[in-house]
């Protein structure tokens, strides 16, 4: 993003933004007033769909007396922020990706990569011929972590915690807990049983690096990288690049990315790992914005120039990318593939050929940035008697051949859901998505025998129960 953003944009949005004059007097202890109004102020000057919001629009109030009175009766700041989003059964609607969250150092941290985790990465999973119950299956386990320790491993079944059966109304309470103890299951035809073997987990402090895995197999004449990454963190894009910089030296003719348990991230990140791919021109576009009407017509008079991200040819750090110029590569998605990885694959389609092998994708193409409680929404200064921050949906991403609104997310080339009963080991070349794009490189893009697609209802997943899991964010300050 570029560096005149934070004090060119505030201006703009100053200048727009009638409610910018309301003014807090901040005390020791902030009041749900104070708060109220700093949501409103930072709703009403980003917030992508504020023309779909009347009370958003800027005449609506003509004192803070009156904004105040108007969210009296919203008994919190949550309850009130919910208000103010886009109705989720619109045609185009927010569907609760816009957040509020009441301490952004958690927020800044979730952001960094680090959170409080016992390395178990997991998704739930609707049991077959139950309405309520559900069973959980092991992803991956993070090194290092306590479910490393306790040898939990991908493609274990669990149904239990602490000997409760999990459903879908008690799954946030029972795994959202510190420490638990799950229950193994044997899964046979998409019923879990319990088997009588217990582990139990606590919770802690991990910074997770996103490339989890790189590797090299060998098919005959090709030589197929494979790179399994799990967000875009944008404190890891020097780890990014290095992987390339790996697979460069091993000289790979073709890629398969793994993006089937990524949720996105930074918006710089998935600009850089789209450039790794394929090498594009700085020159090049990799996607467009499209703001809130007033902030778009204001950035068009301005500066149309900002609207615009192109291809990279180094990180943040100015470190030269180590570009493999693919014109073709595979990417493994599932429904848990979200924003930034859709923004990756959306971005490079118009210039290479992507193939898109597993499960439809989650369908968010918007993206987000924190708000803070000060005159110019950015950190500095922010409000010292409360941490509350917005996390509001900004604009949405176009890619250069103007594809947009993706609602129902990505649909594969080559479908193919994971087997829970068969999840195979990530990297291997007999794992079933990973041999599915294999196979369809061997056949050099002719077609292949449609593999079977199994059935299942993924209710969420470890990822996708933490609070900033399917953002795709930029920061004001870049």
């Amino acid at each position: 993003m570029k560096k005149w953003f934070a004090y060119s944009l505030i201006a703009i949005i100053s200048a727009i933004s009638l409610t910018s004059c309301f003014q807090d007097n901040d005390d020791v202890f902030a009041s749900d007033n104070v708060i109220k109004n700093f949501v409103y102020r930072g709703m009403n000057a980003f917030y992508l769909y504020k023309p779909e919001i009347p009370v958003l629009a800027n005449d609506t109030f003509a004192t803070i007396e009156e904004l105040e009175e108007f969210h009296e009766p919203f008994e919190t700041p949550e309850s009130f922020f919910r208000s103010l989003l886009f109705d989720e059964e619109t045609s185009n609607p927010d569907r609760f990706f816009s957040i509020i969250v009441s301490d952004y150092i958690a927020l800044e941290q979730a952001f960094a990569g680090t959170t409080l985790n016992n390395g178990m990465e997991f998704g739930l999973v609707g049991e077959s011929g139950s309405a309520t119950n559900i069973y959980g299956y092991v992803r991956y386990v993070l090194p290092n972590s306590d479910a490393a320790a306790q040898g939990i491993q991908r493609g274990m079944i669990f149904n239990q915690i602490d000997n409760i059966q999990l459903t879908r109304e008690n799954r946030f309470v029972l795994l959202g807990q510190d420490s638990y103890t799950i229950g193994l299951a044997d899964l046979n035809n998409g019923v879990a049983t319990y088997n009588g073997t217990d582990i139990s987990l606590t919770k802690g402090s991990i910074t997770e690096n996103p490339v989890f895995l790189t590797t090299v197999i060998d098919q005959g004449s090709q030589r197929i990288g494979y790179l399994m990454y799990n967000s875009f963190t944008a404190n890891f894009d020097e780890e990014l690049n290095n992987a390339f910089t790996n697979l460069q030296a091993q000289g790979i003719t073709h890629l398969v990315l793994d993006l089937r348990y990524n949720g996105g991230g930074s918006v710089r990140s998935s600009i850089i790992l789209g450039s790794l791919i394929s090498g594009q021109p700085t020159t090049d576009v990799f996607s467009t914005e499209e703001w809130n009407p007033e902030i778009q017509a204001q950035l068009q008079a301005n500066n149309p120039d900002r609207l615009t991200n192109f291809f990279r040819s180094t990180t943040a750090n100015g470190t030269a990318l180590s570009t493999l110029g693919l014109s073709k590569v595979h990417v493994i998605t599932t429904g848990a593939s979200a924003s930034a990885s859709e923004l990756v694959m959306v971005a490079l389609d118009p210039y290479i050929d992507v193939i898109h092998v597993g499960d439809d994708t989650a369908g968010k193409f918007q993206a987000s940035t924190t708000l803070y409680d000060s005159s110019n929404f950015g950190r500095a200064d922010a409000n010292p008697a409360h941490r509350y921050a917005l996390q509001p949906l900004i604009f949405k991403s176009v890619n250069s051949a103007g594809f947009t609104d993706f609602i129902d997310g990505l649909q594969p080339d080559i479908q193919l859901r994971e087997d829970f009963e068969n999840l195979g080991v990530l990297g291997d070349p007999t794992e079933p998505l990973l041999a599915a794009c294999l196979a369809d490189i061997q056949a050099n893009g002719r077609p292949a025998d449609e593999p079977q697609n199994q059935r299942y209802e993924l209710i969420s997943g470890s990822m996708e129960m933490k609070p900033f899991s399917t953002e795709m964010y930029v920061e004001l300050d870049q």
